[in-house]
């Protein structure tokens, strides 16, 4: 009786950590060693554009500005095409790893498991339902901050080395590098790995789940990107209707002040022209104004994203566990 009774309750103990991480590790060897061989290729290519590319365009540059007008001057244009194609190309793959996450997260590492019936078979070996959700929640989580934050800090590098340097270097606030430079990709990542997750279970057909998930994460990105100039509060700038708008960074809004105070949108944007002259005295316009994010409102502008992303992801994950609760009744204990 002692003897049953021991070995029941080694039945009923739940998995010890290291070996539902080794099952994982088993079972997703393709996607992981996938997913390391192109952050590891992506990385080698950011650092490979933060040195020697970005010296060869730097220096490149140098010799067209000293030519000046002149026509036969030669200069190594080759360096600079190829620093920008790299730096496109890096950029991308950057922000495409977030699709990625949410695409592996739905198609296999819960919408693969539960269509075949693997997920059956881990919880008949004394891993409860939500022990085995949470493993596919933490451990691929570490993974993505730690591969997309590394990517991200590589890219910020590289573009960091190319400022002021090179002529053709994107401004901060262009948007493929605005978002690559900073924390929006690594919690992005986390919202499309909790969304895969959740999709995946949600649908239970693995190339359902990744189409679907990619495309949520998507949707939620185009979100995110449309209410970012409203996430912290703009500056304005004002100039006269000579000078027209001023001001760079984020846009937000601009147009004609008039004498009564009021914004209304600018017509045309130089008073030195005299049909935008005439106009602009039409509307009784005093100014131009131009509301805006400048350099420094950059990392709130990002941590605030950040922050609606990682609420996005906990909201998705804590519906992943009510919705395997709902599904096994009283055995995610």
């Amino acid at each position: 009786m002692t003897a049953t009774l021991t070995a029941q309750a080694t039945t009923d103990r739940p998995a010890p950590a290291p070996r539902q991480l080794r099952w994982l590790l088993r079972l997703h060897r393709p996607a992981l060693l996938s997913g390391a061989a192109i952050v590891l290729l992506t990385g080698a290519a950011l650092l490979w554009l933060g040195g020697p590319l970005t010296d060869a365009s730097a220096a490149a540059w140098k010799q067209y500005n000293a030519c000046g007008f002149t026509p036969s001057c030669a200069y190594d244009q080759s360096s600079i095409l190829r620093y920008k194609d790299v730096y496109t190309y890096t950029t991308t793959a950057v922000l495409v790893v977030p699709f990625l996450v949410a695409a592996w997260a739905g198609g296999s590492l819960t919408g693969r498991e539960t269509e075949s019936g693997t997920v059956r078979l881990a919880w008949t070996q004394s891993v409860s339902p939500a022990r085995w959700l949470a493993s596919r929640l933490a451990f691929p989580a570490v993974l993505t901050a730690a591969a997309t934050g590394l990517l991200v800090w590589l890219h910020r590098l590289a573009w960091t080395a190319a400022d002021g340097r090179v002529d053709t270097a994107k401004p901060w606030y262009d948007f493929a590098t605005f978002y690559a430079n900073g924390t929006v990709p690594v919690a992005l990542a986390l919202a499309g790995l909790a969304v895969g997750v959740l999709t995946g279970l949600l649908l239970r057909r693995s190339m359902a789940a990744l189409a679907t998930a990619a495309a949520v994460l998507g949707a939620l990105w185009a979100a995110v990107h449309t209410a970012l100039p409203h996430l912290w509060p703009a500056v304005t700038a004002t100039s006269s209707l000579e000078d027209g708008p001023t001001g760079s960074g984020i846009p937000v809004g601009e147009g004609v002040l008039t004498a009564d105070g009021d914004r209304v949108a600018a017509p045309c944007h130089s008073g030195m022209m005299d049909g935008c002259r005439s106009t602009l005295a039409d509307l009784d316009a005093t100014g131009f104004y131009r509301d805006f994010h400048p350099a420094d409102h950059y990392w709130p502008l990002h941590l605030v994203a950040s922050g609606v992303l990682l609420l996005v992801a906990a909201l998705a994950a804590l519906a992943a566990f009510r919705l395997l609760r709902h599904r096994t009744g009283k055995t995610t204990g």
